[in-house]
C-alpha cells in the first residue's frame, strides 16, 4: 500500500491504540489534519484555545489513563507554544507524544516564514526527538517515538515533520499490535528494564529485616508503574510509616494508618520528623527533590538508605545510598514483601502516630470560607473516584494536605516544573479519558488567569468539569514569602483588578456560582455537580490565608515554621 506521509501518521496512531488527541492546526500540519478529517470516526480531535492547553490535556489524559497522551501542532509559534506543556510531562515522567510540522525541508535553516528549530529547543526536555527527512523512516519513527514514550521512566517525545515528508508517498507496511498498551506493550516495556541482581536484593532485604525505625518516601514512580497494592503489602509487612511526595499522593491511601502525609517544603510534621529520626530510609520511585529534601547535608544524616528506581540516572545523584535496587518498582516491590522479615509495630510507630496528631493552628482557626472546609467538603461528595486537578500555588498545597486521595491517578498537578496554567488542560485530558467519572479543578485566581480561555473548549465539548477559584485576589504562594521574609512588601501580587470570574463562565455559556460562606458553597457545589454541565464556583477566600508547616528555604526539613509566628 502507498500512503502519503501524512496518511502514514495516522495509521501508526490508530496501530498504538490512540483515540483522542489534543491540537491546534496551521499551514505546515495541514495535510495531517485533513487524514485526521477523512479518519474522524477512528481518532478524535480535540480543538483546544491554545496549543499550550492541548499539551497539557494530552499530559492530564495520560496522567489520569496511563496511556501515552497525543498532542499536534504547527511550525513555528505553533509548535513554541508546546514547550512550556512538554517541560511540564518531562519533569513529571508522563509518556506523551507532540507531533509538529515544519517549513518543507528545501526551506529548513533560512529564516522561513514560521520556520522554528523545534527539536534543538526541546532536546533538554525530551526523552528523545526527532525530524523526519525521508518519509520512508516515518512509520519507524511513530512506532520508536511512543515505544520510547511509555518504556523504562515515562516521558514526552517530539516528532518533526517537514510538510513536503507528510505529501510525499512511501509503500506502507501495517503493523497489527492485537492488544493495547496495557498487556502486551506494557510486557514489552518491562522486558527491556534491567533487574536487581540477587546479591543487591540480599542486601535490600537485609537492611529492611534489620531496620529498627523504618520509614517510606514514596513518590510519582510508584504510581506510574501501577505498584500501590505491592507498596502497601511490603509497608504492612514491617508496618512502616509511609510519606509521600507531592507526585506520589496518590501511591498509598491518605488515610491508611500507616501514612504520615506530604514530606518536604510543606509537609507534615510527622514525615519531616521521622524521615529524620529513622534508621532506614527507603526512597521508593521518588527523586529525592530539592523541595522535600531541602539541605541534602542534613536530610536523614543519622540513616542508612535503599534507594528503589526505575531510572539509574536517579541513584546517588542528590542523595548517597547505602544500597539501590535499579528496576521495575512493582517486581521489585513484590519480591521484597515476600522474603523480607515481618516487623511489628511498636514504640516507633507510636512516636510517629504522636507526631500525625499536630495540626497547624491555621487550620483550625474559624473564616468565613476556609480552604479545609471547601475540600472535605468536595471529597464528601464526590468521593474517592473523582480526578482532581491543580493549577500551581497555596491552593495545590491545600489539596496536597486536605485531600484524602484513596485511589492511583486521581491527582493531577504539577510538580517538577510548577506550571501555574497547567490545570485546567488537564482537566480536560482527564474528562475525555474518563467522560463518566467527576472531574474537580482547583484554581487559584492568579493561575487561572494563565488559562482561562480553555473556557471556550470545556464549554464546546460539554465536559462537566468542576472549576473552583480559590479567589483570595492575590498571587497566594508569592505574597506568603513576602509577608514572612520581605517585611510585608507586597510587590506585584495583589490581583485588584478584572475578570469576574462567574460574568466570564456566563460568557462561554458556563454555569457560573459565588460562594463567600461554608453554606453558599456548599449550595453551590450541590448545584454544580446536579446537572452533567461545566460549572465554575469563584469561592473568595481571607487574603492571608496561609500554607503551614513550612520549611524555609535551606533549612533542615525538621525545622518546620508551624505558623506565621514562628
Amino acid at each position: 500500500m502507498k500512503y502519503s506521509g501524512a496518511r502514514i501518521v495516522v495509521e501508526c496512531l490508530a496501530e498504538q491504540g490512540v483515540q483522542t488527541v489534543f491540537g491546534y492546526p496551521g499551514g505546515t500540519i495541514l495535510n495531517i489534519y485533513d487524514e485526521l478529517y477523512k479518519n474522524s470516526d477512528r481518532i478524535t480531535h480535540i480543538l483546544t484555545a491554545h496549543e499550550q492547553g492541548a499539551c497539557h490535556a494530552a499530559d492530564g489524559y495520560a496522567r489520569a489513563s496511563g496511556k501515552v497522551g497525543v498532542v499536534m501542532a504547527t511550525s513555528g509559534p505553533g509548535c513554541t507554544n508546546l514547550v512550556t506543556g512538554i517541560a511540564t510531562a518531562y519533569m513529571d515522567s508522563v509518556p506523551l507524544v507532540a507531533i509538529t510540522c515544519n517549513v518543507p525541508t528545501a526551506l529548513l535553516g533560512k529564516d522561513s516564514f514560521q520556520e522554528v528549530d523545534i527539536t534543538g529547543i526541546t532536546m533538554s526536555i525530551t526523552k528523545h526527538n526527532y525530524i523526519v527527512r525521508d518519509v520512508k523512516d516515518l512509520a519507524g519513527v511513530v512506532r520508536e517515538a511512543f515505544d520510547i514514550a511509555r518504556c523504562g521512566r515515562p516521558g514526552p517525545v517530539l516528532i518533526d515533520i517537514p510538510k513536503d515528508i507528510t505529501a510525499a508517498t512511501c509503500e506502507y507496511e501495517p503493523v497489527v499490535i492485537a492488544t493495547c498498551e496495557k498487556t502486551a506493550m506494557v510486557e514489552r516495556c518491562v522486558a527491556k528494564t534491567p533487574e536487581p541482581s540477587d546479591s543487591e536484593f540480599e542486601r535490600a532485604i537485609a537492611l529492611l529485616s534489620g531496620a529498627k525505625r523504618p520509614f517510606f518516601y514514596v513518590g510519582g514512580g510508584v504510581v506510574i508503574s501501577e505498584a500501590t497494592a505491592e507498596l502497601a503489602a511490603l509497608a504492612e509487612k514491617i508496618a512502616s510509616p509511609v510519606a509521600v511526595s507531592l507526585m506520589g499522593k496518590t501511591a498509598f491511601p491518605a488515610r491508611h494508618e500507616l501514612c504520615t502525609g506530604m514530606i518536604g517544603m510543606h509537609g507534615t510534621k510527622a514525615s519531616n520528623t521521622a524521615a529524620n529520626q529513622c534508621d532506614l530510609l527507603v526512597a521508593i520511585g521518588a527523586r529525592f527533590s530539592d523541595r522535600v529534601i531541602s539541605d541534602p547535608s542534613r536530610f536523614a544524616k543519622s540513616s542508612k538508605i535503599l534507594q528503589i528506581d526505575i531510572d539509574p540516572a536517579e541513584i546517588n545523584k542528590n542523595i548517597r545510598t547505602e544500597a539501590c535496587l535499579n528496576g521495575n518498582i512493582r517486581t521489585i516491590l513484590a519480591r521484597l514483601a515476600k522474603e523480607v522479615s515481618p516487623r511489628a509495630r511498636d514504640e516507633w510507630n507510636d512516636k510517629v502516630d504522636e507526631w500525625k496528631t499536630h495540626i497547624p493552628s491555621m487550620y483550625t482557626r474559624k473564616t468565613t470560607l476556609h480552604p479545609r472546609f471547601v475540600l472535605e467538603t468536595v471529597h464528601a461528595k464526590v468521593g474517592d473516584d473523582a480526578i482532581i486537578s491543580t493549577e500551581v500555588g497555596q491552593h495545590q498545597m491545600w489539596v496536597a494536605q486536605f485531600y484524602p486521595f484513596a485511589k492511583p491517578r486521581t491527582f493531577l498537578t504539577s510538580g517538577g516544573l510548577g506550571t501555574m496554567g497547567y490545570g485546567t488542560g488537564a482537566a480536560m485530558g482527564a474528562q475525555t479519558a474518563f467522560p463518566d467519572r467527576h472531574v474537580i479543578h482547583i484554581a487559584g485566581d492568579g493561575s487561572f488567569r494563565m488559562n482561562l480561555n480553555e473556557l471556550a473548549t470545556i464549554s464546546h465539548y460539554n465536559m462537566p468539569i468542576v472549576i473552583i477559584v480559590a479567589n483570595n485576589g492575590t498571587l497566594g504562594m508569592v505574597r506568603q514569602w513576602q509577608k514572612m521574609f520581605y517585611d510585608q512588601r507586597y510587590s506585584a501580587t495583589t490581583l485588584d483588578r478584572p475578570p469576574d470570574f462567574v460574568k466570564l463562565a456566563d460568557a462561554f455559556a458556563i454555569r457560573g456560582f459565588r460562594a463567600h460562606t461554608e453554606e453558599e458553597f456548599r449550595v453551590a457545589f450541590d448545584k454544580a455537580l446536579g446537572e452533567r454541565t461545566p460549572a465554575l464556583i469563584d469561592c473568595y477566600m481571607d487574603i492571608d490565608e496561609m500554607v503551614f508547616p513550612m520549611v524555609p528555604a535551606g533549612k533542615p526539613i525538621d525545622e518546620l515554621l508551624l505558623d506565621a509566628q514562628s
